[in-house]
C-alpha cells in the first residue's frame, strides 16, 4: 500500500509551480532541514495552541506554534482559527526532537517551526470530522461531498483514477496509434433533461463552473477534464450546441499563474508543422482592446486601429459631430483603411454604412484621399486646411487610403468601427491584399474585464459580465459596495487571431462576497446556489481556473473553416445531426414515463392525427 501511495505522489512532478508556497504538505524530509518554506493547506488538528497539523492533497506536515512574545501574533491566529480553516504559513524545517519522530508519516522525521501565519478562510463547524475513521452515512456523504473529497480514501481513489485513465490514453495513443476523437452526444435549454420524478428536471450547463470549485473545497488542489458541454443556441461557424473544453482549476492561484500554466500548455502541446510560438504572451486591458479595435477578441495581425479624432473635429460645424463630442461619453473616431480608394467600390462603401446602420444604428461617413488632391467627401466644405491637415496626421493617410469615421457614444462607436475593421480586412483580401499571414499565430490575453455590465431592457439594473462567482479586481473591492458597475473582475480571455479559445477568472472564494454580489448587486435568490454559499463557508481555499475551447482552437490549428470540419460527428447549422435524423419525435407511450405531454400547434396536431389513423 505504501509504495502504490509513494507512487501516487510521486515527486517527479511540480506540484508547486503557479501556486503561493514551495512545498505542498507531503513532500518535505530530512534533506530539507534548514529550508524556509511557505506551505498552504487545512489545519487537520490543533494540540494546546503548541503545534498543529496542516494537510493539503499530498499528505500532512507538523507545524510548530511560536511561543515568543515576538511572535504572539502569529500564535493568536493559528490558536483561533477553527480546525479546516485555510492557512499560509512561512517557517523553518526543523528535525524532530529524539524520540518524537512518527514512522507512520512520511514527514514524520520533520516539523516547520513557523515564522508568519496567515489566514486565508476560516472554517464554520462542520456536519462531520475530516477524518477516514468517523463513520458517516452515505446520505450524509452525498449531501457534503465537498468535504467528503478532503478524506485521504475519495483523495486517493480519485488519483488513481485520473492515473489509470492517463495510462490507458497514452497506451492507446503512444503505443498502438490510435486517436483520441470525441464522440459527440446531445443532451437538450443549457438542454433540459426530463427525469421520471414529475414535474423535476435536469439541467446539462454549459461549463462544470459550480462543481469544479466545490472540488477546490473539497482539497483536490488541482483539476483538469476535457469537458463535454452544452449551449442552447443557433451553432455558427466556431460554435456547436454541444462542444468540448479543456477545464481547469487551482487552488492557491493568482491570474498570473494561471496564464502561465496555459501558455507552457498550448507551447508543449503545439503542432511543430505550425511553427515555434513565443510565450509569455502580450496582454492587453479589455478597456484598450474597445477603444483601439472596437471588440474584447482583437484580431491583432494587422493594423487598422480605431483613431480618436474628437479634437480635430471639435470646432467643426456640422450638426451630429457637435452632438456627439458635447456629449459626457460623446466621441469622434475613425479608421483608415489602406489602399481603400484603388481595391473597394462605391457599391462596397454603401454596404458598410448598410451593415452600420443595421446592426449598430449608426450612421458611417467615407472620407477618400488620391494623390496630389484633396480631401474627397462631403465633410470636406466643413473643414479648414489646418483641419483637414490635422485629419491626415492623425490617422496617418496615405495616397488612395480611405477613412471611415463615426460619431457617437464611445462604446457604441468603437463597436461599429471594430466591425467595420473586420467587414474591410475581408473585402480587401477577398480583392488580393494580403492583411492577414494566414500561417501566423497571434495570441493575446485580454484582461481587467468590467466586473458587471448595465442590462440593456433595464439599464438601472447590473448582470455579470461574464458569470456571478468572478471575483472584483483586488484593487477595486471597496468600489463593489458603493459603485459596482465601476468595478473591473479577475476574469481573463485569451484570445488567437481574432477568436476567443478560452476564458477564465479567479473565483470569489468568501460567502458573504459571494452572497452580497448575488443577492445585492444582481438581485438573484441566493438560496438557488445555497450549496456553494454553505461550501464557502467550510475552508475553500482561493481558487481560480481556465477553460479552453477544444474545438475552437484545433479549428484555428488546422486552418479549417469551421469547426464542424475539426468534429468527427457534429451536427448541422440547425442543430441536427443529419446522419441519423435527430432529434426526431418520439410516441406519447414514450413520454408517459416521464410525465410529458407534447402541446402541439393545432394544424400539426390534426396532420399528426390523420397520420396515426
Amino acid at each position: 500500500v505504501r509504495i502504490g501511495i509513494y507512487r501516487l505522489f510521486d515527486t517527479r512532478y511540480d506540484f508547486n509551480s503557479f501556486v503561493a508556497r514551495t512545498n505542498t504538505c507531503g513532500e518535505l524530509r530530512s534533506a530539507h532541514v534548514g529550508q524556509e518554506v511557505t506551505l498552504c493547506g487545512w489545519i487537520q488538528y490543533q494540540r494546546q495552541g503548541l503545534f498543529l497539523v496542516l494537510r493539503d492533497f499530498q499528505g500532512l506536515t507538523q507545524i510548530i506554534i511560536p511561543q515568543d512574545e515576538a511572535h504572539s501574533h502569529v500564535k493568536k491566529v493559528l490558536y483561533d482559527a477553527p480546525v479546516e480553516s485555510v492557512v499560509r504559513v512561512t517557517g523553518t524545517v526543523t528535525s524532530r526532537p529524539p524520540g518524537q519522530k512518527n514512522p507512520r508519516m512520511p514527514t514524520g522525521d520533520i516539523e516547520v517551526k513557523v515564522k508568519t501565519a496567515e489566514v486565508l478562510n476560516s472554517c464554520k463547524k462542520l456536519p462531520f470530522e475530516i477524518k477516514d475513521f468517523i463513520k458517516k452515512s452515505e446520505a450524509l456523504r452525498m449531501q457534503y461531498r465537498y468535504l467528503d473529497l478532503r478524506s485521504f480514501q475519495m483523495q486517493h481513489n480519485l488519483r488513481l483514477r485520473s492515473q489509470m485513465v492517463m495510462k490507458m490514453r497514452e497506451y492507446l495513443c503512444n503505443l498502438h496509434g490510435k486517436r483520441n476523437i470525441s464522440s459527440e452526444y446531445l443532451g437538450a435549454k443549457e438542454f433540459v433533461v426530463p427525469s421520471r420524478e414529475p414535474g423535476r428536471f435536469y439541467c446539462l450547463p454549459q461549463s462544470p463552473q459550480q462543481f469544479k470549485q466545490l472540488l477546490m473545497v473539497g482539497g483536490l488542489d488541482r483539476y483538469f477534464q476535457v469537458a463535454r458541454c452544452y449551449r442552447d443556441e443557433g451553432s455558427k461557424p466556431d460554435r456547436q450546441p454541444e462542444f468540448t473544453q479543456i477545464d481547469i482549476e487551482m487552488s492557491f492561484v493568482d491570474q498570473a499563474g494561471i496564464q502561465r500554466l496555459i501558455e507552457g500548455l498550448l507551447q508543449y502541446s503545439w503542432p511543430n508543422e505550425r511553427g515555434p510560438i513565443t510565450t509569455p504572451f502580450p496582454s492587453m486591458s479589455y478597456a484598450e482592446a474597445l477603444a483601439e479595435y472596437g471588440t474584447d477578441k482583437p484580431d491583432t495581425r494587422f493594423g487598422i486601429k480605431i483613431i480618436d479624432v474628437s479634437d480635430v473635429f471639435r470646432s467643426v460645424e456640422i450638426g451630429f459631430v457637435q452632438n456627439a463630442v458635447n456629449k459626457p461619453q460623446g466621441t469622434v473616431k475613425a479608421i483608415c483603411i489602406p489602399q481603400g480608394a484603388r481595391h473597394l467600390q462605391n457599391k462596397d462603401f454603401e454596404s458598410l454604412k448598410e451593415s452600420a446602420k443595421s446592426q449598430f444604428n449608426q450612421e458611417v461617413l467615407h472620407l477618400s484621399l488620391k494623390p496630389y488632391e484633396s480631401l474627397k467627401s462631403p465633410l470636406s466644405k466643413f473643414l479648414s486646411v489646418e483641419q483637414h491637415s490635422e485629419l491626415i496626421q492623425a490617422l496617418k493617410v496615405q495616397a488612395d487610403d480611405v477613412v471611415l469615421l463615426a460619431a457617437g457614444e464611445h462604446e457604441k462607436v468603437c463597436l461599429v468601427l471594430g466591425n467595420m475593421r473586420l467587414e474591410t480586412a475581408n473585402l480587401l483580401e477577398s480583392r488580393g491584399l494580403v492583411l492577414r499571414d494566414p500561417t501566423a499565430f497571434h495570441f493575446l490575453w485580454v484582461v481587467d474585464f468590467p466586473l458587471f455590465l448595465h442590462k440593456e431592457e433595464n439599464p438601472a439594473e447590473l448582470e455579470s459580465a461574464h458569470h456571478p462567482f468572478t471575483a472584483p479586481h483586488p484593487s477595486d473591492t471597496s468600489l463593489l459596495y458603493s459603485e459596482p458597475a465601476k468595478v473591473r473582475s479577475q476574469h481573463y480571455d485569451l484570445v488567437l487571431n481574432g477568436s476567443e479559445i478560452g476564458g477564465g477568472s479567479i473565483r470569489i472564494h468568501n460567502a458573504e462576497q459571494q452572497r452580497f454580489v448575488l443577492e445585492t448587486v444582481l438581485k438573484e435568490d441566493p438560496e438557488l446556489l445555497s450549496h456553494l454559499l454553505e461550501a464557502l463557508k467550510c475552508g475553500a481555499p482561493p481558487h481560480g481556473g481556465i477553460a479552453l475551447g477544444l474545438d475552437r482552437l484545433i479549428c484555428l490549428v488546422a486552418g479549417a473553416p469551421s469547426i464542424r470540419d475539426v468534429i468527427a460527428f457534429p451536427k448541422s447549422f440547425k442543430g441536427r445531426d443529419l446522419m441519423s435524423n435527430a432529434p426526431d419525435y418520439i410516441t406519447p407511450e414514450e413520454l408517459e414515463p416521464y410525465h410529458i405531454q407534447v402541446a402541439w400547434p393545432a394544424a400539426e396536431a390534426e396532420g399528426r392525427k390523420h397520420q396515426l389513423m
